[in-house]
This record gives C-alpha cells, structure tokens and sequence, in this order.
C-alpha cells in the first residue's frame, strides 16, 4: 500500500500537473493540523523529484472556504512586485475581504498583468480551507497561467481511493457529460430524501474538473472528478434536504428553502443549523445559490469528507455563497458545498424538450 500511495503522491507533479525539472512550484498548507501538515511535507519533498525549485509555505486558518489567503502567499505566488504595488495602493484590504470597487478590481488586474511572468507556475493548494473560490486563485490561472492544484480538506486516504482513478477514462466520462448539460437551459433536480430544485443555465457554461492540469491556466481539485456550473442567480427555486455536513453524518436533517436564489429559511433539530443562520444572516451573498456539480469519479467513494463526497459519480453537490471564479456573479468570502445521493436530474432545452441525465443516481444517458 505504501507504494501505491507514493505513487499517487508521485503523480500529483508527474500526471496531473505535469511539472517540468526548470518550474518553480509552491506547495502550501494552512496547517490546520498536524496529519494535514505532515501530507503536506510529504508531498512538498516528493516534489524534488520531478522540480528543483519547490517550496513548502505554512500559514494560519483563515477559518471559512473560500477567504483569501493571506498577504504572505500573495507575496510568494505573483512576486515582490505585485505585493508592493498592491501594498503601496493600499489594495490588499479591499482585496482581502471581497470588497473591492470596480475600478479597484481593474487596477489589480493592470497591476498582475503587467508582473504576470514573475508568477509561479504550479500551485499545490492543501490548506484545510478551500482556495478553489478565491480571487487569487482566479488571478493566477486567469492572467498568469498559472497551473492550480486544490486539495482543501484533503487525507492521506483519498490517495489509496479517488486519487488513483484512471485519468483518462475520467477525462472522457467528464467532458461527455459536460457537453450534454451546456446543451441545456434549465435543470431540475429531485433526490429521494425530498430535495427539489430548479434553475436556470441560460448563457452559463458547465466546466470539467477532469485532474488534468497541464495547460497554462487550468485548474482542478484533487481528488478530481465532477462537472460543474454557476445557476443564473435567483432563478433557483425549491428546497434542500441536507443529511450531510461537509465532515460528517448529520444527526437529523436539515432544511434549506430557496427562494429566487436565495436561501430564505434554515429548518431542522441539528446543531449544523446555528452554523449556516449565522453564516447566511450575516451576508446576503452567503445564502446564493452558487454551483450545480455532478460527481464522474468511479473511484471516489466516501460520503464524510466533502472532497470526495462531491466527486463520487451518480452524486449531486450544491453550493451557497461564492460563484465569482467560474461564471458567476457573487463574490463573498463563503462557498460550502452540500452532497446529495441518488439524484434524478432533469435537463430541459430551450425548445421545452426534457432529458434524464441522471437517473437515482445512475447515468441515463449514452456517453
């Protein structure tokens, strides 16, 4: 087994992110504990192998998905250059938070673009908190090409499971089904425990995360493995019944009903819900209703860690909060996912015609 799980180690640098000996790479954690910190450094060393310029960089929780990480990884991802300017144009509060203006936002991109080459160009993101829906994430694949790599919530197990997929069949399955949603303008989506929602797609595109990140400018989970998109903010209608937090089994359900896009009420006899009334009372943003996935890894198969609960294939997952960095237009300092299983998912054209993709769970369609 030790062997297998260095070998996936190996092929996080060798097959999905395809690092070349000359690369710069950076390998981060927010060291959120000790057995994230320890995978991390052993991923960090593995590293030598395939680069001679790897570093390992540590910094504290930011305490939430999708917060930006902060000043000193900045820093070490786009170069001195983009720091001090940032720094001297007093940019990286706004930035920070989300809180940027229009006219702030274009003069952080002149700013990158024009340091873009100092940019490292392979990121291994293990922080415990997801960097997935982050402006520095957007910004290092968008204007840098920068090649990202996120693992948040990520253990030593998913290396002996959704780790060792075969890539290639994935990379099929993945881009398939991708090609069958965009040819949809609304879905629905009803599961067995009583969650109904629909929404429409109308001029959103449906991207695959395949783990294959060896073009400037791509990014993937890791463990890979789902198709995924932006609902057109507030036309989600229905309601969520959650029986999954990100890391656990929840004791009793929990409630989520939609209205226009938005999460209006949160019901149910379980702890989970202080959690998300504090999160969606605080900022209106959090309670959107931010991604539609579908799960197409064959090899992912636990239902208690949200990494690769949301990549087992014939799952669903839906987000609140943040859908900035693939289509959307809501930008918030939260993006939490939710797992659903044995899906039934309806595609609907812009002619009316319906399609089952999914059916409890199982692919309806020829791909």
């Amino acid at each position: 087994m030790k062997d297998q799980i260095s070998e996936a180690i190996d092929n996080i640098f060798k097959i999905n992110l395809g690092v070349k000996k000359s690369e710069r790479v950076i390998v981060f954690t927010d060291g959120y504990n000790n057995k994230l910190k320890k995978i991390t450094k052993r991923i960090a060393e593995a590293g030598k192998k395939f680069t001679e310029n790897i570093k390992y960089i540590e910094y504290r929780p930011t305490g939430c998905h999708g917060v930006e990480p902060p000043e000193e990884i900045w820093a070490e991802a786009f170069g001195d250059s983009v720091y001090d300017k940032l720094k001297q144009q007093k940019l990286f509060k706004p930035l920070l938070t989300k809180k940027t203006t229009e006219e702030q936002n274009r003069e952080i991109e002149k700013i990158i673009r024009t340091h873009k080459k100092a940019a490292v160009p392979a990121v291994v993101a293990l922080s415990y908190y997801s960097t997935s829906h982050t402006r520095f994430r957007s910004y290092l694949n968008r204007i840098c090409g920068t090649r990202y790599a996120s693992m948040p919530l990520f253990d030593e197990g998913m290396l002996e499971g959704a780790m060792r997929v075969n890539y290639k069949k994935m990379l099929k399955r993945t881009k398939a089904i991708a090609g069958i949603v965009n040819k949809s303008e609304r879905i629905e989506v009803q599961t067995p425990n009583g969650t109904s929602i629909a929404f429409s797609k109308k001029n959103r595109e449906a991207k695959a995360d395949t783990g294959i990140i060896t073009e400037p400018g791509t990014f993937s989970n890791l463990p890979a493995g789902e198709v995924f998109l932006a609902p057109l903010e507030g036309t989600a209608n229905g309601k969520l019944v959650l029986e999954w937090a990100p890391t656990r089994k929840l004791k009793r359900p929990v409630t989520l009903h939609v209205e226009n896009g938005l999460v209006t009420k949160v019901e149910g006899q379980e702890k989970y819900v202080e959690y998300l009334e504090e999160k969606l009372s605080g900022e209106k943003k959090n309670a959107n209703i931010a991604e539609l996935g579908i799960g197409t890894n064959d090899r992912a198969s636990r239902p208690d860690n949200i990494l690769e609960s949301e990549k087992i294939f014939g799952t669903i997952h839906i987000a609140l909060g943040d859908n900035s960095s693939f289509g959307g237009k809501v930008s918030t300092s939260f993006h939490q996912d939710f797992v659903f299983f044995k899906p039934t998912v309806i595609l609907i054209s812009k002619n009316g015609s319906k399609k089952i993709l999914l059916k409890n769970g199982k692919l309806a369609v020829t791909i």
